[in-house]
């Protein structure tokens, strides 16, 4: 199982390998920890090194205190990682912001077409994928320029779904 982990702006990929153990940013590392009974102080041992802390849940991060320093850190699967980027980034080429899979899957609607004017955060493609259904979004307002894909089409992770033109076209 892969997790990302977000802290001040930088990412940390941690695999959790039933033979490789614990793996950070590809490296193996020794972790062993545990909740103290009082405080909500956890102690942590990291390849061979104590260090202590608090660490409390909010409703989308984690707060973590240590040695006086506090770090939001927000973990999320690998595929709550991917559809969040979908939503909330995307991949422009050309100028054109491009929609791409975050996951193998399967496309259940395509809800616009070429010429439609999209706003940012509306609906473009829903993609079943571990027999969940996902909705992907535009990533600016614009005009839909191509739609790689149709209804019921087998996708691979990061294939083009949909383009949109970041350019405004008024109808003239």
């Amino acid at each position: 199982m892969k997790y990302i982990a977000t802290v001040r702006d930088q990412e940390f990929t941690i695999e959790i390998d039933p033979e490789a153990g614990i793996l950070v940013d590809g490296k193996p590392v020794e972790i062993d920890f545990r909740r103290l009974p009082s405080g909500g102080v956890t102690s942590l041992l990291m390849n061979h090194r104590s260090v202590s802390g608090v660490v409390e849940e909010r409703s989308d991060h984690w707060e973590v205190l240590i040695e006086g320093e506090l770090y939001p850190v927000k973990v999320q699967d690998e595929r709550a990682y991917r559809l969040d980027r979908m939503r909330t980034g995307g991949l422009t080429v050309d100028g054109e912001a491009m929609v791409a899979s975050p996951m193998p899957g399967i496309i259940i609607a395509v809800p616009v077409a070429v010429g439609d004017e999209v706003k940012f955060g509306q609906k473009v493609i829903i993609l079943e994928s571990m027999k969940m259904e996902n909705e992907l979004r535009a990533p600016c307002d614009g005009v839909v320029t191509h739609v790689f894909v149709t209804p019921g089409a087998s996708v691979e992770k990061d294939q083009a779904l949909v383009g949109i033109s970041q350019e405004h076209h008024d109808g003239g």
